[in-house]
């Protein structure tokens, strides 16, 4: 695989758009630099575009490269640490500020669908799963939460009810969000990226930033070129290196795995998902599933602290899908691939800027929740770009600690503490 060739993954093979975008090799301006092609990067790139804004993005490698190419494809809302969390901890003047833009990624990805016409296979509906009884109680707590915050699209399913919706007798009841959803993710971030270049915006591939020069205008040196720019976004989150050391120190890459079957029958697929929503389960190191454009289940789980290529996905991630859906027994599995997302200590985004002239914004750390996180921190960003700093004040305010013990040591303590969760998550207390 060459170093601008997107993973393995089901989502690189069926991509709509595999074509690729030259290098930056002159020296160019822009009002925005953006370093990071994934759904962070173009969420902000586009809504600046909208507004009129020129905008340069750069990239490493390719186009959704990163998290935003190759995960589940799911719409879950809120964050990896949810509102009661945020309130309890940090007040609830800070816990209503999150609880109002918590659903809000969401809308923002359906607008984007809609208003640039992105084939993305995008349908409705998502499924919370409880593997016991401890976790439905929780479920119910979810949606009185939800609901104290205006989200009213929920609805709690017995037991029996959720076999209705997921063909599997391992799970004792759910939450079905009706406005969740699920999409092929690696072509949502190519119609984005279409959406930004149809506005005028230019993304450079094969461009990795080398430095960053602050100063009143921001330079961002590339290996044959370079930006200057008004501003500059950094939003490599997990793939971003060493660039910005002082972020790096304030989170860390973790791997998670995936899977996609062979094209199921459309009997099968009625059997495993009849109403074909996506799914994820209430363990601490959670399942999650769904469905495909093509009639293939995609499943995924388990987490790889720092980040570790394991070298056998499948027989990692295999029996998992047998636990849930053990009718599979013998389905041949087309690809199997790992990605990366960024975990910080308190499982909540990172947004913020560094710096001394406070032109350099940055946006990171959604803890395996990205996916609506990412499009509203984007939306936050270009607010906050054009003046309007109000919310990105919300997500400034909060806590962003360094891992214990340094980069020497935080990969052990995470491992322990996860698998103290795991532990409590199989004996269901």
């Amino acid at each position: 695989m060459s170093e601008l060739s997107h993973t393995t993954s089901y989502y690189a093979a069926s991509a709509n758009d595999k074509s690729l975008r030259p290098a930056l090799e002159s020296q160019v301006e822009a009002d925005i630099c953006i370093i990071g092609a994934g759904f962070s990067g173009l969420s902000t790139a586009v809504h600046l575009a909208e507004k009129g804004f020129k905008v340069i993005v750069l990239d490493a490698t390719r186009i959704g490269f990163g998290a935003s190419g190759r995960n589940g494809g799911q719409i879950v809302h809120s964050y990896s640490r949810d509102i009661d969390f945020i309130e309890r901890n940090y007040g609830r003047a800070t816990g209503k500020a999150m609880g109002a833009m918590a659903f809000e990624g969401g809308r923002i990805i359906r607008r984007l669908v809609k208003d640039y016409s992105i084939q993305c296979d995008l349908k409705d509906g998502g499924i919370f799963a409880a593997c016991n009884n401890k976790q439905f109680e929780e479920l119910k707590g979810k949606k009185a939460l939800w609901e104290s915050h205006g989200h009213q699209e929920l609805e709690l399913l017995s037991e029996t009810e959720t076999r209705n919706y997921i063909g599997s007798s391992r799970y004792k009841g759910a939450l079905l969000d009706k406005s969740g959803g699920h999409f092929h993710p690696l072509n949502l971030v190519l119609g984005e990226a279409a959406a930004l270049e149809s506005l005028g915006g230019v993304i450079y591939e094969g461009s990795p930033a080398v430095k960053v020069e602050e100063g009143d205008k921001v330079k961002v040196h590339t290996r044959k070129g370079g930006v200057t720019a008004n501003f500059l976004v950094v939003a490599g989150n997990a793939y971003l290196g060493d660039l910005i050391p002082k972020l790096q120190a304030k989170a860390m890459p973790c791997g998670t795995q995936v899977i996609a079957t062979a094209p199921l029958s459309e009997a099968q697929q009625r059997e495993l998902l009849p109403k074909d929503q996506c799914v994820e389960d209430c363990n601490y190191l959670l399942d999650y599933f769904r469905l495909s454009g093509d009639g293939r289940l995609i499943y995924g789980g388990g987490v790889t602290y720092g980040a570790r290529e394991p070298s056998k996905i499948e027989s990692l991630i295999l029996p998992k899908m047998l636990k849930t859906y053990p009718q599979l027994k013998g389905v041949k599995i087309d690809y199997a691939w790992t990605g990366n997302f960024l975990l910080t200590l308190m499982r909540l985004p990172q947004l913020g800027r560094v710096g001394s002239h406070a032109n350099i914004y940055y946006a990171q750390g959604y803890s395996g929740h990205g996916l609506t996180c990412s499009h509203l921190a984007g939306k936050v960003l270009a607010d906050a770009i054009q003046g309007q700093a109000e919310r990105f004040d919300i997500f400034a305010s909060l806590p962003q600690y360094p891992f214990p013990g340094g980069r020497m040591m935080r990969v052990p303590y995470t491992a322990i503490g996860a698998a103290y969760y795991n532990l409590r998550d199989k004996l269901g207390i």
